[in-house]
């Protein structure tokens, strides 16, 4: 036992360990204020100050908010499928956290003379088809959080989102493929290396050669986490709240957490297929030292995150929610021909060019 602790706690358990808590802790974080950016933001817009009342600026808003679903009634509906209906939360959040295993933050840092990825599964081969499924799974709890909470808002609601995911999954993973095409690579961390430059100098990120692809999964990453204009598994203004309707305090607050982690999760792949991942332009992070190099990529990294998110705010109250027979009309008649001739570009390009290598 002391020699398996020696030979693998101290190089392979501890490190990853120390990962996992600090990735954690920066997703929840981000979770927490996400909700707090978004109630700003939107109040900015509709010219209001929005919560500026529980701590400075209003900062302390998002655990007055946990604290309030901590200790507000759990109630179960009497015609409801218990097991199912219990089950159906984690199965959202659960996917939506355990797929930033395999998300590359940064480059690596060095701590006395050994290399620590900045990722919890460094070098997965598999890490797109690893977060695909995951993203698959989540529909699942949606699927199953209306069906058995017995109303029939949220079973149409549920349906809604069933019918999106399988609509919009297909245009996203075409779009991914042409990423995959050009790269040769289904590993994240050699898609961001291959939108770098040679010694660190400028080179283009995927979402201008792939722009048609870029447009494609942007929106796709919008339907996949029932955002607005997409939020038609919601639909508050028509089937109440949707598949959630009958869901309250903690239960209720797993599927929030699930939508805004998988906001995150989004906005990092679209970072890191399409906006060169922590790659600056003519900067090569290693000239600033082991430690503060890995430490920038990643700050730089999470500063593109951080756009996104505002992007997915804006849109949220820019844009009104589509009619779902537009919803179905976006996703079959437009953004899967449109993925359709995108990969037919890149792939005819590669051909002629030669393989990636």
């Amino acid at each position: 036992m002391i020699a398996f602790w020696d030979a693998y706690g101290m190089t392979i358990l501890v490190p990853a360990f120390v990962k996992i808590v600090v990735i954690l802790a920066i997703v929840m974080t981000g979770v927490a204020y996400t909700t707090l950016a978004e109630r700003r933001v939107s109040a900015f817009m509709q010219d209001r100050f929005g919560p500026n009342r529980v701590g400075p600026f209003g900062l302390l808003q998002p655990v007055a908010d946990g604290i309030k679903f901590f200790f507000k009634e759990d109630v179960t509906p009497r015609e409801a499928y218990r097991p199912l209906y219990l089950l159906a939360p984690l199965i959202t959040l659960v996917p939506a956290l355990i797929g930033f295993a395999v998300i590359p933050f940064g480059t690596s840092i060095e701590i006395e003379g050994t290399v620590h990825p900045l990722t919890i599964a460094p070098d997965m081969n598999v890490a797109l088809l690893y977060i695909l499924s995951l993203s698959s799974v989540g529909v699942y709890g949606i699927l199953l959080a209306g069906w058995s909470s017995g109303n029939k808002y949220s079973l149409l609601g549920s349906m809604r989102g069933a019918s999106q995911v399988i609509s919009y999954e297909l245009g996203m993973g075409l779009a991914i493929l042409s990423i995959v095409v050009a790269t040769g690579s289904f590993n994240l961390r050699e898609i961001v290396e291959a939108q770098k430059g040679g010694d660190g100098a400028w080179a283009f990120w995927f979402c201008l050669p792939h722009f048609l692809g870029f447009v494609v999964f942007v929106v796709a990453m919008f339907a996949e986490t029932n955002r607005l204009p997409f939020d038609l598994p919601e639909g508050e203004t028509e089937i109440v709240a949707g598949f959630h309707t009958e869901y309250s305090g903690l239960r209720f607050a797993m599927f929030f957490m699930g939508e805004y982690a998988f906001m995150i999760m989004a906005s990092a792949l679209i970072t890191l297929l399409y906006l060169g991942g922590w790659n600056f332009p003519f900067v090569d992070w290693a000239s600033f030292g082991p430690v503060w190099g890995g430490l920038l990529s990643m700050g730089w990294f999470l500063g593109k995150v951080a756009f996104l998110l505002f992007v997915f705010i804006w849109v949220r109250w820019t844009i009104p929610r589509f009619r779902y027979d537009q919803l179905m009309d976006l996703g079959w008649k437009r953004l899967f021909p449109i993925a359709v001739l995108n990969l037919l570009i890149i792939a005819t390009w590669y051909l002629l060019k030669g393989s990636p290598s």
